[in-house]
């Protein structure tokens, strides 16, 4: 997004000046294209004219969001802490790194997605188009993908043993989009979204196609109750702790 504003003076320097003021930036930032020269009066008496320059400031929505993380980060007491920005073409990342940033994460991550949804409304207020923005604090991201792979692998596996459908609790569009892609990889079971706004959550049931009664032993020709003996996942409690 490009911000401009139009200055004038009485020299091309005071107009500059004038028009980073308005803008609110320093001059290093910004680009100038004269559109006026400054002319003295005659005599002292009639005619003359100011300076006049228009300013162009690119405004950067990952460099805005970075600064407004930082502020936040520093409200909440940390001091060690560096925000790394990774640029898409619809968006970017944000890279939290700090001995004490974790207490930033909150339980399952809340405080996280609110602090993520906070700087990506700043984004979007220079954006000129959605600015998809995300956050991370140091490797929490990735190492809640993989725990909500486990539980949807787990929740996948019991519904195969029991028949019965599983009603997980709300989550965010996130954590129900990584649970969905890991239950579409096992055969016979399917899952779903449903209900509105923070009460949006999954189902996960057996799919049509599958036998309505069934065992570990019978179905596919897997041996699903080994798999599901040995895949070692947490448990459901787990994925509500307050480390992730």
């Amino acid at each position: 997004m490009v911000k401009e504003a139009i200055g004038t003076g009485e020299t091309v320097g005071l107009a500059q000046q004038n028009a980073c003021e308005v803008l609110g930036v320093s001059e290093q930032d910004v680009t100038f294209e004269v559109i006026q020269m400054p002319s003295r009066k005659t005599l002292g008496l009639f005619g003359g004219k100011s300076a006049k320059v228009r300013a162009r400031f690119e405004v950067s929505p990952a460099k805005i969001a970075a600064e407004y993380l930082s502020d936040i980060l520093k409200a909440y007491g940390l001091k060690d802490f560096v925000v790394d920005i990774e640029e898409h073409d619809d968006g970017a990342s944000l890279h939290v790194t700090g001995e004490n940033a974790k207490i930033a994460i909150g339980r399952r991550g809340d405080t996280l997605d609110a602090i993520q949804y906070l700087v990506g409304l700043v984004a979007n207020d220079v954006s000129d188009s959605y600015y998809r923005l995300t956050i991370n604090i140091g490797d929490y991201r990735e190492r809640r993908a993989k725990v909500l792979e486990s539980l949807g692998k787990k929740l996948a596996f019991k519904v195969l043993r029991t028949g019965k459908p599983i009603i997980l609790e709300p989550m965010t569009p996130y954590e129900r989009k990584v649970i969905h892609l890991a239950i579409e990889k096992i055969d016979g079971v399917k899952s779903w979204s449903e209900g509105e706004g923070i009460s949006r959550h999954l189902i996960v049931e057996l799919s049509d196609d599958a036998p309505r009664k069934q065992t570990f032993k019978t179905y596919g020709n897997i041996d699903h109750r080994k798999l599901y003996e040995n895949m070692h996942v947490p448990l459901y409690e787990k994925v509500e702790s307050n480390t992730l």
